[in-house]
């Protein structure tokens, strides 16, 4: 049940009954598996109008057990606050059950605000997928 997770983090009031991989014109997600780390790539912007997608999408991941996860972000090239905060849920969630999240591929406009806001000292961020992935080691 995905309301655990959300519950613990005091962040279910934030999700509206939307489809986890709903699409929208301003941000697309997929995901992808990869022996012991789940990739999910983001493509378009993540603000207000869609962190609640990308929330429950990533929390879907954590309470499905999928707790090593690695956020593509090499087509994202804008960020708010929300957006930060879809992330900040993500890294609680995966690490409170033993996992991690990691960040790879950022566009320097992403990067700016993650220093910014402080972020670079939360998250771990490669430069790429495949190093992100390979950080976690064998299953």
């Amino acid at each position: 049940m995905r309301t655990g997770i959300l519950a613990i983090l005091g962040v279910l009031p934030l999700i509206r009954g939307r489809r986890a991989d709903e699409r929208s014109p301003r941000m697309q997600i997929t995901h992808s598996d990869r022996v012991h780390v789940t990739v999910v790539t983001i493509c378009g912007s993540v603000d207000s109008l869609t962190a609640d997608a990308l929330t429950e999408h990533l929390i879907g991941h954590v309470n499905d057990g999928r707790i090593r996860l690695v956020a593509d972000f090499s087509s994202v090239e804008y960020t708010s606050s929300a957006g930060l905060r879809s992330l900040l849920i993500a890294v609680k969630g995966s690490r409170k059950l033993g996992g991690d999240f990691r960040i790879a591929a950022l566009h320097p406009n992403v990067e700016r605000v993650l220093v910014l806001s402080g972020f670079t000292s939360i998250l771990k961020i490669f430069a790429d997928v495949d190093s992100a992935v390979a950080s976690f080691g064998s299953a």
